[in-house]
């Protein structure tokens, strides 16, 4: 399984930040290979679902995410099922007059459809989008 975890300091208060990110029909925004949120609908912890699609080395994948633990202002853990299996979790801390935001994630990379060869490439491709998705972020919050 494969990890990935990026912070970011952001001028912005938790509760906006908090809000832009569990409204998850905003995350193709900042996330370069989300390409499509949909049928978001409110689950009885707080958290939502959905079914999204992605693109990973060339490939479309879809699948579903259902957020497994949501505690308000404080931290969203989703689970993806479908083309490539994760964990992903978001925490939100007040810091220095602002938030400072860490995204995680562990997921599995499709090998039998890409090949080993391709893992190394595409782990070192997410590590580098995680950066992007958290700068994006920050210069959405902070405009």
């Amino acid at each position: 399984m494969a990890k990935l975890e990026k912070s970011i300091t952001v001028n912005a208060p938790v509760e906006k930040i908090f809000n832009y990110i569990s409204d998850q029909t905003h995350l193709p925004e900042i996330w370069p290979s989300l390409t499509e949120i949909t049928d978001m609908k409110p689950l009885s912890n707080g958290g939502f679902s959905n079914h999204w699609k992605y693109k990973m080395a060339g490939m479309r994948l879809s699948g579903t995410s259902e957020d497994i633990e949501y505690v308000a202002n404080q931290r969203i853990v989703s689970k993806t099922k479908g083309g490539a299996d994760s964990i992903q979790t978001w925490t939100f801390q007040p810091e220095d007059g602002g938030t400072k935001v860490t995204f995680a994630v562990e997921y599995t990379i499709p090998i039998p459809v890409l090949g080993k060869i391709a893992e190394a490439v595409i782990v070192k491709m997410n590590d580098h989008e995680g950066k992007i998705i958290l700068d994006n972020l920050k210069a959405i919050m902070e405009a």
